[in-house]
């Protein structure tokens, strides 16, 4: 069945005002149905809301990650693994909440071999990371997700997160082979509790955790 997104009020009190700062002149019939045009009832389904969901959550994730990445391989040239996880440790969740401002939504990435705390997956992420996992092991394609949430008035876009290339295995690797001993000291030193390492190229790192407001959903299409 799907929702009716009801605007018409809005546009007859638009016509009221009108009106008035018009002093009782003729109202211009063009501006008129200008108004009713904009106001107009708009009928959405289920499926329409889901699949504009399923779109906005990538192109979010794909910002966040890209935003991510660049800035830190920039960290990478210029100070070495070792000042990539300062960089990590200061600038990472300010890079993704201002991707997560731009739109209105929440972004988190999160991973059961967390190395920040804050990035300890929530029980309804814990399931679906799960799934992820179980994906990975039985070499099943990982496919990003919607999950509805809150009543349904948010929908929880979630993609798994794996590690690209061998870059990542310099403070995600194995200890000694592909991790320096200065950048393992520091790791420690930041991140007393990290699990975030013995990674190989290709195994799954986490998952992007994107809550879309569904009033923002739907003002999207």
């Amino acid at each position: 069945m799907g929702l009716k997104y009801n605007w018409q009020i809005i546009g007859l009190s638009l016509i009221i005002g009108i009106s008035s700062c018009n002093n009782g002149k003729k109202i211009d019939r063009a501006l008129v149905d200008e108004v009713n045009k904009a106001n107009e009832v708009k009928k959405l389904s289920e499926a329409e809301i889901t699949t504009h969901a399923m779109e906005w959550g990538e192109e979010i994730s794909m910002e966040a990650q890209k935003s991510l990445m660049g800035t830190l391989q920039k960290a990478i040239q210029e100070k070495g693994p070792e000042g990539a996880v300062s960089f990590c440790n200061v600038e990472a969740l300010a890079i993704t909440k201002e991707v997560a401002d731009k739109y209105k939504v929440t972004i988190r990435r999160v991973s059961e071999k967390n190395r920040n705390p804050k990035n300890i997956p929530n029980a309804t992420e814990n399931e679906l990371l799960d799934a992820y996992a179980y994906n990975s092991e039985n070499k099943i394609e990982n496919q990003a997700n919607i999950q509805k949430i809150e009543d349904g008035q948010v929908l929880l876009f979630t993609k798994a997160i794996t590690i690209p290339n061998g870059l990542c295995l310099n403070c995600h690797g194995q200890p000694g082979k592909d991790i320096q001993e200065g950048t393992a000291e520091k790791i420690k030193n930041l991140y007393p509790d990290d699990k975030a390492i013995n990674y190989q190229v290709g195994d799954l790192r986490g998952m992007w955790s994107i809550a879309l407001p569904k009033k923002e959903v739907v003002k999207g299409i």
